[in-house]
């Protein structure tokens, strides 16, 4: 599993700016991203494994241990 996390206003544009992300620092020679300006970053990424961008989904994070029903989208 490789997780991409930062704010985004629907799943579509999550999609779109992890793919951003990665692609940015696969073109600057880092195998995986570090955290972006807009706070996108990477986390559970191995550097051997392939992205399936078209298997890949966005939703919402709900995190087990928060009591409050605020979430971004998690992918």
């Amino acid at each position: 599993m490789h997780v991409f996390t930062g704010v985004a206003d629907s799943p579509a544009a999550a999609l779109r700016r992890a793919h951003e992300v990665y692609d940015a620092a696969h073109t600057a020679g880092l195998e995986i991203p570090g955290k972006q300006p807009d706070s996108w970053g990477a986390r559970g990424l191995r550097p051997s494994w392939e992205m399936e961008w078209t298997a890949a989904k966005a939703g919402r994070w709900h995190s087990p241990l928060s009591s409050t029903t605020r979430s971004d989208f998690a992918l």
